[in-house]
């Protein structure tokens, strides 16, 4: 394999692993917030980690690949290689996720207090005008119709 097939291959991998992703995402679309973004970034972790296939030619493989293949056809050694190299990619990219939420926890109390005390104010200020909105409702007034002249046959809106 040239340089130039080893890019074109990837490229290709890129391409289709952006796909599965963009399914990923719209199939994990439904769920609770913290079962969602975990998954999708198991997904993402699954799809775009890499493992060395030769390291004397230092040439990269998708992780997954490799481990379904070497798993599958009882080849070679570097399964579980690849597979470590997944669990490394998973157990990194959860840690991080997880220091994200602790610190994004604070931030959604917060804004979940100002809506619930938004609601309360609106609440509030809709029990009072429920006298306003007890009046009738005033008919627009009608505006004649300007007659457009004849040599124009542009049609106006009517705003």
């Amino acid at each position: 394999m040239t340089e130039n097939d080893y890019f074109l291959a990837w490229g290709i991998y890129a391409f289709a692993a952006l796909g599965c992703i963009l399914v990923w995402f719209r199939i994990t679309r439904w769920m609770w917030r913290y079962l969602r973004e975990p998954l999708r970034l198991l997904g993402v972790v699954l799809l775009l980690t890499p493992t060395v296939v030769d390291p004397a030619r230092d040439l990269l493989a998708p992780a997954v690949a490799i481990s379904a293949l070497e798993l599958l056809f009882k080849m070679g050694g570097s399964a579980w290689g690849a597979i470590s190299d997944l669990t490394m990619a998973a157990v990194i990219a959860l840690g991080v996720y997880v220091i994200f939420a602790l610190v994004r926890l604070p931030f959604l109390r917060k804004a979940q207090a100002r809506r619930l005390a938004q609601a309360e104010a609106d609440a509030a200020r809709h029990d009072g005008d429920a006298a306003a909105a007890a009046r009738p409702i005033e008919p627009r007034e009608e505006r004649p119709v300007p007659t457009p002249p004849r040599d124009n046959l542009r049609v106006e809106p009517r705003i």
